[in-house]
């Protein structure tokens, strides 16, 4: 018979924390550093009807941070409660965890913080005669008292992480932590232009946000002045999203994405979908590396948004991300295809009626341009023996373009004397010539302008390819000879895939055995180009991006790489009519001012500005 197993006495090993100790773990999660507490308790000053908030900080958050307010206050029995864990005034039945009005709820925030400091919190509420004072040190109340105060409330911080010192050790220098508290203060102003905000550092004033009723005043004021002429209003409306804010002309990019700031319900967030498509709206108006400035406001009803994802609530998880993404995306991309064309005039312009004029513009000019296709024209650039030509653009059709685009701008317009868009055409500019075979020089009504002939020509014919999409098998010019083409293993796996959707551009493959293929047709464009150097960037490209990319994207990258091998070169002398030609093409384009990659089409310099370089005006 087995013995029985020897029964060991074993101490519990599972214990119930004590009261300070997980006040401090939840202080680890909610304060990371003094620009957590900066934030929580100016949001709680906002929460709490504040219009006039004040933050002094010495030695970078480390040995003070104060948050005073002029909101409601609390009365004495509040204010002991708000020392408790959990303990909220904006939460009270589990529906109000699903639609959150609030910025703070969590009920943590201050516990925490009192857990890892020396704390003071001193309000007074409209009601009272007397305020309350009550002090803390390291999680445990030392003193209640009343006491003389203002209606509102003030927290006093003190020697955080004093009793946590390896939190403290991993500190950084004072100046780091100065930055971060005064980028945290600068995006909650940007976000409550309506409040004044003023910081403090060591006694001396870093910043005061006077209260304003123009959201547009607190952006320049927060961004920089450098920026007032040079950031586009955005507005789009749903039934279920509202989208507002403004974004920078692809010309004021930057090398970080620090200039993006995305309120969800007038709360800073990061959040990657809403960036996804921030970024998506910019498509081939910015180079690899540059990033937009852009403050977005997201309103949607407040339960389709779960903004309890994150112990510091900077994220968000939307009930219904496609929509939200698309909005984003549409609004930013109409604002652009709108403002974005060589107009020089004032960008903060509010233009939804010119929006619909140039879409109808852009209709009948790609529409006329379309035409030449069925009367045997080639909108693009023939490659021959006596080098490029442009087609059969003439000056008779250029012409009747023109007067069509000018006819349905003026039936929209109520002043059909003085055309929304003036003299705003690259085909109205006199050509003065080229510079090193390069670049194109243009005089307008408003100064030079200098157009980059690869870049335009790239832009052209990346439209013609997207436009002809449906007969571009039809217009592919048969080789007489079919060329091989040899490519690595893992280039010979991608092209494998591709070879449908190349197709659709008019290059017709085939696998030849191994790692080798045969071109039977390629686009007319390519007429005469070597194509081994075209399909491998092609396949490199896809190859990068991944290619599990939508059909879309894979055809855009390769229209992109068509384009670019199918465009005249820099250094390549161009005749007057060739010029003109272009330039009437380009007209015709949706995005004139960027070439597919990003790159600026055109330059210009107002002739002012030439003026004051030359000295002829002060």
């Amino acid at each position: 018979m087995a013995a029985k197993p020897a029964i060991r006495n074993q101490m519990s090993k599972i214990k119930i924390l004590p009261e300070i100790l997980s006040n401090k773990i939840a202080a680890g999660e909610v304060v990371e550093r003094p620009a957590s507490v900066v934030k929580e308790l100016v949001e709680n000053a906002l929460d709490a009807g504040g219009t006039r908030v004040a933050v002094d900080v010495a030695k970078g958050g480390r040995s003070l941070i104060r948050v005073s307010d002029n909101g409601t206050g609390m009365a004495h029995d509040d204010a002991l409660l708000a020392l408790e864990r959990y303990a909220t005034s904006k939460i009270f039945k589990d529906q109000d965890l699903f639609s959150i009005n609030t910025l703070g709820f969590r009920g943590e925030a201050l516990p925490s913080i009192a857990a890892v400091s020396r704390f003071n919190l001193t309000t007074r509420a409209a009601t009272a005669d007397s305020g309350t004072e009550i002090v803390v040190e390291g999680g445990k109340i030392k003193n209640v008292s009343a006491v003389g105060a203002p209606v509102g409330t003030m927290v006093t911080v003190r020697q955080l992480f004093f009793n946590t010192p390896a939190r403290r050790k991993f500190l950084k220098t004072i100046g780091t932590e100065m930055g971060h508290i005064a980028d945290m203060v600068a995006r909650i102003a940007l976000g409550n232009p309506e409040v004044q905000f003023r910081l403090t550092h060591n006694d001396k004033r870093v910043k005061n946000w006077s209260p304003s009723s123009d959201k547009f005043a607190r952006v320049v004021d927060v961004l920089g002045s450098d920026l007032q002429n040079r950031l586009y209003d955005v507005e789009l409306r749903s039934e279920t999203v509202g989208i507002s804010g403004w974004i920078s002309s692809p010309r004021a990019s930057r090398r970080t994405s620090r200039g993006i700031y995305i309120y969800v319900n007038g709360r800073f967030v990061r959040d990657r979908i809403v960036q996804h498509a921030l970024f998506d709206g910019y498509s081939q108006r910015l180079v690899k590396g540059q990033f937009p400035v852009a403050v977005i406001f997201i309103t949607v009803p407040p339960d389709a948004v779960d903004v309890n994802v994150h112990p510091t609530k900077n994220e968000v998880r939307f009930a219904h991300q496609k929509n939200v993404h698309e909005a984003v995306r549409r609004a930013v991309a109409q604002t652009l295809y709108e403002k974005d064309r060589p107009g020089w005039g004032n960008t903060r312009s509010s233009a939804t009626d010119k929006f619909r004029i140039q879409g109808r513009i852009s209709e009948a000019v790609h529409s006329e341009f379309g035409m030449r296709k069925a009367e045997g024209g080639n909108q693009g650039p023939e490659i021959g023996k006596r080098g490029i030509s442009f087609g059969k653009l003439d000056a008779e059709k250029t012409v009747a373009v023109r007067y069509r685009a000018s006819s349905i701008e003026s039936r929209a317009s109520s002043s059909p004397q003085h055309p929304i868009w003036g003299n705003r055409r690259f085909s109205d500019m006199r050509v003065i010539g080229q510079f090193r075979n390069t670049y194109i020089v243009c005089e307008s009504e408003q100064g030079l302008i200098l157009i980059d002939q690869h870049a335009a020509h790239e832009r052209v014919l990346f439209e013609q390819f997207s436009r002809r999409a449906a007969d571009a098998r039809k217009s592919a010019q048969r080789l007489l000879v079919p060329e091989t083409v040899e490519l690595g293993y893992r280039e010979a796996g991608v092209l494998e895939k591709l070879i449908a959707q190349l197709g659709e551009l008019g290059l017709e493959i085939e696998p030849f055995g191994g790692n080798t293929f045969v071109v039977k047709a390629v686009p007319a464009l390519l007429a005469g180009r070597e194509i081994k150097p075209v399909l491998i960037e092609i396949v490199e490209k896809i190859a990068q991006t991944g290619a599990a990319s939508g059909l879309d994207d894979l055809l855009d990258e390769s229209r992109m790489v068509l384009a670019c091998h199918a465009a005249i070169r820099a250094n390549q002398s161009l005749s007057q009519t060739q010029i003109e030609s272009l330039l009437a093409q380009l007209d015709g384009c949706q995005n004139l001012s960027h070439c597919p990659h990003g790159r600026p089409t055109w330059i210009h310099w107002d002739t002012r500005d030439l003026e004051k370089l030359f000295k002829r005006i002060v």
